[in-house]
């Protein structure tokens, strides 16, 4: 056998490369472990989630959150979406537009309307009124000590971050969602995070 063709010629992964298989694996662990959360454990959780998220923004003056449909077993926070339209606070809800896009913020209210979109994720049908809130409420699987983000890695957060004015970004993450990774040059971090152990 020639030994140039037996030779392994393959270069090792940049520190690009290696952060973001790291950021993979953590996605697919922390996945597994919300999965595995059990449904008592996970209602209590998000109901002490939801008190402080009432609570942030009482003491940040918020008059204008875009909140979230969960999916894939992310907090549930219905009861504080209800207790913050009493308040008078105007929500509204992401929807992708374009891969490649910052996400686009639809009025919404508990009890109106919603279809699924192309993701599965339930939004505001075309010819909402299309807003710019004052602070997003971002649904985290994981976060790490200098406040960057894990999500499920379709950058739409960042993206939207990245816009300038930028709004306030509160993350809502639990407990075992505390993680270490290396930001990545897109990653922007976020102002608050809520758990609900602390």
């Amino acid at each position: 056998m020639n030994p140039s063709i037996a030779r392994d010629t393959s270069t090792p992964p940049s520190e690009q490369e290696t952060a973001a298989l790291h950021k993979q694996r953590l996605r697919t662990e922390l996945l597994a472990r919300r999965k595995a959360l059990g449904e008592q454990d996970k209602i209590a959780a998000d109901a002490i989630i939801g008190q402080r998220v009432l609570d942030w923004c009482a003491t940040h003056a918020i008059h204008s959150l875009a909140v979230y449909q969960p999916i894939r077993r992310e907090p549930d926070l219905s009861a504080a979406y209800n207790a913050l339209a009493a308040r008078g606070v105007h929500l509204c809800l992401p929807v992708v537009v374009d891969n490649d896009a910052a996400l686009e913020f639809r009025a919404w209210q508990p009890g109106d309307p919603l279809q699924k979109d192309g993701m599965g994720t339930l939004v505001p049908p075309a010819g909402t009124t299309v807003v710019r809130p004052q602070a997003l409420l971002i649904p985290c699987l994981g976060v790490n000590t200098a406040g960057y983000r894990l999500g499920y890695g379709g950058g739409f957060y960042d993206r939207t971050l990245a816009a300038s004015p930028r709004p306030l970004a509160v993350g809502v993450c639990h407990s075992f969602g505390r993680v270490e990774f290396e930001a990545q040059a897109h990653d922007i971090p976020l102002d608050s995070i809520i758990f609900e152990d602390v």
